[in-house]
């Protein structure tokens, strides 16, 4: 079956149930060989040695949609199936442009828009996945795996404190995550109040105070770990930052949010080791050396703001 990916979830869910797209997004990354299929989206956003505010900025200032779609390309490559996403408008092509291309181009192609905002919603999509490319079997075995590796880290934090735990997927401004983060920090042990249920959203950071997270984990979408802990530096230039709990005891993470966190697929799984680790630090030793190198507890204590800890 010839299948476009639109969304790096999606090329991630896929190629995990051993099908690779034959085009991608330009924000597909993972795994690496899909890097060589030809690429169907842009957008004009310039992300290099931008900061989070700069980033911000750019996305409220444009008016229309903030990715194109190669609507030529699409045609030139005759999918059988296109899969997409209804999720975030921020983060991928809109759903609505993929279906106007199908229409206007007479493309015989499905259109499979996935629309996860839980981790279960995120299950049920790898299914979803599954039965469109007839791959039900290999999707069904995979999502048993996630759900073993799941009650593993249930069972290790049976019994632990649940410690206030604050993941923000943006830093200036500030944005708490949303989605599936709730689910992925309660099963990992945290007290995951401070999430929204919904979508991500941005707060004051008298909020954050309010809350006084013992954990707080910095995944900032679309980032990578070094740049996690330019953001948290960001963070700390704040005179609310020393009266973080999570600050004074050590305990502020900088996660690679591009790889873990941010995206609707079969990496959440990691993403809830990571948080597991970083929630009880005692569970570190569960996180094999490529997960680790995702993650950086960065103690910004006040007056030794280039203090860096292993986590």
């Amino acid at each position: 079956m010839r299948v476009v990916s639109l969304v790096p979830s999606a090329t991630e869910l896929l190629t995990a149930i051993g099908t690779d797209p034959i085009g991608i997004s330009h924000s597909c990354d993972y795994p690496p060989r899909v890097t060589s299929q030809p690429t169907l989206t842009s957008t004009a956003i310039d992300h290099e040695d931008r900061s989070s505010r700069e980033i911000d900025e750019q996305m409220s200032s444009i008016d229309g949609a903030a990715y194109d779609l190669d609507a030529n390309r699409l045609d030139d490559l005759d999918p059988d199936l296109v899969v997409t996403q209804s999720t975030c408008d921020v983060c991928a092509v809109d759903s609505s442009d993929v279906f106007e291309a199908v229409r206007d181009r007479n493309l015989d192609a499905e259109i499979l828009a996935l629309d996860p905002h839980s981790l279960d919603d995120v299950l049920t999509a790898l299914l979803q996945i599954g039965e469109a490319v007839g791959k039900t079997m290999d999707a069904a075995t995979l999502r048993f795996e996630i759900h073993e590796r799941i009650n593993a880290v249930e069972s290790r934090v049976v019994g632990l404190d649940s410690p206030r735990t604050a993941v923000l997927d943006w830093t200036d401004p500030l944005y708490r995550s949303g989605h599936w983060v709730r689910d992925l920090v309660e099963l990992a042990g945290g007290d995951g109040s401070f999430q929204p249920n919904g979508r991500s959203e941005q707060i004051q950071w008298d909020a954050l105070v309010e809350y006084d997270p013992e954990r707080l984990v910095v995944a900032p979408c679309g980032f990578s770990r070094e740049r996690a802990v330019d953001a948290v530096s960001t963070l700390a230039e704040r005179d609310e930052w020393t009266e973080l709990t999570a600050v004074k005891e050590g305990h502020v993470y900088a996660v690679d949010g591009n790889a873990l966190f941010n995206r609707p697929g079969p990496r959440l799984v990691d993403s809830l080791e990571v948080l597991a680790s970083c929630i009880h630090p005692e569970l570190s030793t569960v996180v094999d050396d490529e997960l680790a190198s995702r993650v950086e507890n960065v103690a910004q204590q006040s007056g030794d703001k280039n203090a860096v800890q292993q986590p």
